[in-house]
């Protein structure tokens, strides 16, 4: 059985009358990377900021190490907190940066010396220990507040949408060096973002939340291929979605109507005969062919039009519209050049029905509820 890190239960925050945080519960496993992951507004940063102290719950429980945490002041706590705007001092070299910390604690020289040396290896950055703040890159400066954090050896790292304020392709490469720099020393992460490539890119666990709720927790493939509800599975990756009546349910197959098409996915949670569905199929797993190559097959099949075509390198995102209006998002694998379309090209497209699955219809709420 796992060690739990952190668990939270039945945890609410109110900021009079707004509800921020509703009645939300889970556990972190040691070792885990684990992702928060939801819209601005949703709750998770405050969230995080109960886990670290800096915020009183109205009501819950928060445990960290097994240890109670209510009434234990942030300074107290076996968590660290790694914010956007880093908070590195700039009159401080990197060495300097890195002890803060251990100095504050009294720890003895040999034994500081020792530590922030490591951690320049673990941030792969090692010979960096002289160099000031303003001779480092973004990328650079995010890894020295990380280090900063890791070597007082907290139970918990904590980090608030560390990477927001840097450019898409440090972004990336952050992703990465995040990931090996959790696994390489092995201190439990909660990590705080709306950006889902974070999430799935780095995280072994993710909370979804949405207006103060956890909507799902589990492994990205899991959000990815089984979301628990039509919120879910239009915030976590791209997907298509299509309105539908229930027309009948077998054993784990839903089969709706729309027009005179059939359509046929996975039964998801809370599906019920006659009432009314979403079908969600991702745009990766739909397959497009040209007019005159039509599948041999009677279920998830539409004739269309190519209305848009997105050429990305790797691959081409076409928007077919189909002909009972529909517009549908695809995603084809760029093999070869001359199996490229273009606009106003007919086409079919169609897809395996174990690919898509039907949830019932969800009122999206956003925001701090009142």
């Amino acid at each position: 059985m796992s060690e739990v890190d952190v668990k939270v239960e039945n945890l609410v925050k109110r900021f009079g009358s707004k509800i921020a945080v509703n009645n939300i519960s889970f556990e972190v496993n040691k070792g885990d990377f684990f992702s928060v992951l939801g819209p601005s507004g949703c709750g998770k940063t405050t969230t995080l900021r109960m886990i670290s102290g800096f915020e009183a719950p109205t009501s819950g429980k928060i445990w960290v190490g097994g240890e109670p945490m209510e009434g234990v002041p942030p300074h107290k706590r076996k968590t660290n907190l790694v914010f956007q705007n880093l908070a590195l001092f700039p009159m401080m070299n990197v060495f300097d940066n890195i002890a803060f910390g251990l100095v504050m604690r009294g720890e003895p020289k040999k034994k500081i010396r020792e530590e922030v040396f490591h951690m320049l290896e673990v941030i792969n950055l090692p010979g960096y220990e002289n160099k000031r703040i303003n001779q480092l890159s973004g990328g650079e400066k995010q890894r020295v507040a990380i280090a900063r954090a890791l070597v007082l050896h907290p139970t918990v790292l904590l980090l608030d949408e560390p990477l927001g304020a840097l450019d898409l392709k440090l972004r990336e490469h952050m992703k990465i060096e995040l990931k090996k720099i959790q696994a390489r020393i092995g201190t439990t992460f909660i990590y705080i973002t709306h950006d889902q490539g974070e999430a799935l890119v780095m995280s072994n666990k993710i909370a979804v939340m949405n207006a103060g709720k956890i909507q799902q927790i589990g492994s990205p493939d899991d959000l990815y291929y089984d979301p628990a509800n039509s919120f879910v599975a239009q915030f976590v990756g791209e997907n298509n979605l299509i309105e539908g009546k229930i027309a009948d349910i077998s054993g784990d197959e839903v089969i709706m109507e729309i027009d005179k098409y059939k359509l046929v996915g996975r039964k998801g949670k809370g599906i019920n005969k006659g009432g009314k569905a979403n079908l969600f199929i991702r745009p990766e797993m739909i397959h497009l062919y040209m007019e005159k190559e039509k599948p041999d097959v009677k279920i998830n099949i539409f004739s269309g039009v190519v209305r848009s075509v997105i050429f990305e390198g790797q691959v081409t995102r076409y928007e077919v519209e189909t002909d009972n209006g529909l517009n549908i998002d695809v995603s084809v694998p760029n093999i070869s050049k001359a199996n490229l379309q273009k606009v106003e090209s007919k086409v079919w497209i169609a897809w395996d029905k174990e690919n898509a699955i039907v949830l019932p219809p969800q009122k999206i709420e956003s925001g701090i509820l009142e």
